[in-house]
Formats: structure tokens, sequence, C-alpha cells
């Protein structure tokens, strides 16, 4: 053996012992409230597809009859031959739809990663500065590094921070990143004092609203036809320095991801983000399927409206056991549990019981932090709810 494996597998062993080995799970059916995973069905709590529409047969059939058309591959970048039709109508719709500034343009990227490698690098380099949430998604932190602007971070939601580290900076350009629905978190960041800032200090301001798009928006009643627009949308803000990103593989139940601002950040992503220029597009049979996804976002708010009544139930319930429930009115719900012992065997416990919640713990989360990261969906109902709660009170007896 040599002793570049010998160190890995040491670091590998180290990592196990710490218990921060990770292992990937066979699913052998379509996401939903019920999966079967590793050759049985569980009650799932661990998906991003907030509305359920990952296995809705209209987006099923949507996809079907886009890669009956278009074959089920891009061929090429899209700025070479893989840029098709609807490529260019769901870009336009997403841009409509979130409309984070007037007469917005939307862009297409395979994944949440790249749209955000590519926004950053974009608009900032060497001599500028990248202020980000500490608690920021890792492909945030790894943009402000790859653009070799200046990078620095500031205490979670501490905005008294942020203008502090703002005033203080003499780079060329600036450029504030912040996700808007913190992932593990389930808690929201304030955008409309982070845009007052942006506004004050001349910054560009970078929402990564993963985890908002089709879930937050105008008030979730049934009938109101245009929820789900995201964060910015539920807070009323839309400005030109807004750069707007959200992902299309959670609540959208598809894949892939979008930015959407002014025209002059969108072509000069076009023009100059590596990470869309040498990416081939997407297949544009899943941008079909997204047009499908799309109007049953806007067309079908009693899906949000269920969502947030399960929050509702959970929070309830989870009042009663022993273990912190930190607020968050999204659909990702933490139990911190902090040790990462402690995290792997509740996790493990609900398992015996069919229930599958994973245990999340460092780097994902700071030290002394693990936590079970439930996550509700529209394909959950009531009773689902009541019996994780009821597995979760029998684990803390």
């Amino acid at each position: 053996m040599s002793r570049l494996t010998s160190e890995l597998d040491g670091a590998l062993e180290d990592r196990a012992a710490k218990g921060l080995r990770r292992e990937r799970r066979i699913v052998d059916s379509a996401q939903g409230a019920r999966l079967h995973v590793d050759g049985r069905e569980v009650l799932h709590f661990g998906s991003n597809d907030y509305l359920g529409l990952a296995g809705d047969p209209r987006v099923v059939a949507a996809a079907q009859a886009g890669a009956a058309r278009y074959g089920v591959g891009a061929g090429a970048s899209h700025l070479i031959s893989g840029h098709f039709a609807p490529h260019d109508a769901i870009e336009r719709a997403l841009a409509a739809w979130v409309a984070p500034c007037a007469n917005a343009r939307g862009l297409l990227f395979s994944s949440g990663y790249l749209a955000n490698l590519a926004i950053v690098t974009a608009l900032v380099g060497r001599g500028d500065m990248v202020f980000a949430d500490k608690l920021n998604h890792a492909c945030l932190n790894d943009a402000a590094l790859l653009s070799r602007a200046d990078f620095v971070r500031y205490p979670h939601r501490n905005l008294e921070a942020l203008e502090k580290r703002l005033a203080s900076s003499a780079a060329r350009r600036k450029l504030i990143a912040t996700d808007a629905v913190f992932s593990m978190d389930g808690d929201i960041a304030d955008l409309a004092s982070l845009l007052a800032l942006a506004e004050k200090y001349d910054a560009w301001l970078v929402v990564d609203d993963a985890h908002g798009f089709g879930v937050l928006g105008d008030p979730p009643k049934a009938g109101a036809g245009n929820s789900g627009r995201g964060t910015l949308a539920q807070l009323g803000l839309a400005n030109e320095r807004l750069v707007y990103m959200a992902t299309l593989g959670k609540a959208a139940g598809v894949a892939g991801a979008f930015v959407a601002a002014s025209d002059s950040i969108i072509e000069t992503l076009v023009q100059t983000a590596r990470t869309y220029i040498f990416t081939t597009a997407s297949p544009p049979m899943l941008a079909c399927a997204l047009a499908a996804s799309l109007e049953l976002v806007r067309d079908e708010p009693e899906r949000r409206a269920h969502l947030f009544a399960l929050i509702e139930r959970w929070r309830d319930a989870a009042s009663a056991l022993p273990w912190e429930t930190p607020p968050s009115a999204t659909a990702i719900q933490p139990l911190m549990l902090g040790s990462n012992n402690e995290a792997l065997r509740v996790s493990d416990e609900l398992g015996k019981r069919d229930i599958w919640v994973p245990a999340i713990r460092p780097p994902t989360v700071p030290e002394g932090s693990a936590r079970l990261r439930i996550t509700f969906s529209a394909s959950h109902s009531f009773d689902d709810v009541d019996l994780l709660a009821d597995a979760l009170a029998d684990v803390a007896r």
C-alpha cells in the first residue's frame, strides 16, 4: 500500500471514529412520503420535495413528452447548439414569476452549485470583496474563494457586524451573499435590511432561495393564484442590484437551477460565467417537466396550504419533546441533538420503526450542533406527522 493510500485510509478511519462517516442508501421508488429503501418501505422525512411534485404524474408525463420530441440529451452547451425552445420558454417564465427586478431575465443552470459559482465569479474578482453569512450553503463559500475576491464571513444574521465590515471596506466592488432560507436551520434572512445595506454601500445582493422558491411567497391560501414566488415576493422586494438564484430539484420537483436578474447581469453571465459556457446544457425534456411543474406551483396553492398546516401540527407536537426545536416557519424543522453519536442513535432508532430522518453532522453544521433535519412535504398527511412525533417520544423515554 502506498503512503498516499495509507493517508486516505487513516483519514477515513478517523472520520468513522468521530461519527462522521456517511453512507448512501439505495432508493427504489419515486420520491414521496413513503419510499422503498434498502428493500423495505419507510416513512420519509428527509427530502426537499416540499410540494410533492417529484412524482406527480403530470410532471412525469411532460418529461416523457419532452423526451419523445427532443430526445434525452441536449448534445452541447447552451452557446453551441444545446439551447432548445423549452429552455428559452422556461427561462422567460421563471424570470417573470419571481420578478426580482423590472424586466428581469432568467438563465438556466444544471445545478444550484454551478449557478452560484457563475454569479459570484462573474461579478467580482481580485480587488473586490464578498461578504457572506456564516451559515450560507457551501457553494456560496466556494464561489467566493474561486472568485479570488477578498472573502469576509459575518456572524449569522448579524447585520451590525456586516455593516461594520462594509463600512471599513475599500474594495472596488462589493457583493453580499446570503441564503434566503438557511438549509439546516430553516430560518429566514432579513433580506429587506440586507438590501438596504447593499443600497447604502453600493453592493450586489445575491440571494440563494433554494429552499424558499415554490414554498414561500404570497399567503398560502387556496385560489390565491400567485403563491410560491419565493422569499423576495413574500417580503415584497425587487431591485436591480438583486441577483436571485433558486434550485429546481426541491419544491419544483425536477432538477437544475436558475438565476433571475437584470439584463446586464444575465448577459454578463452568458458571456463570461465559466460554469455556464463550458457545461453541456441540461436535457430539454427537463425544461418541459419544469414548465408543467411551474403551472402546478402557480395553480395549486392548496399544496402550500397543506404543507404549512403540517408544519403547524409538528410544532405543536414537538413542544412536548425533550430536544430543542429552533424557531422555523419553513418546511425545514431541525431537532437539535448536539453530539454526532446522539444524532446517529436517534436516527437509527427511528429507522428501526421504519421512519427515515437523516442525521446531519459537521462539517454540514457547526461542531456540537448535530441534529435531525426533519423536512415536510405536501405529500405527507397529518397521521404521518403524528407517527413521527409518537416515535420520537418513544425514543426519548
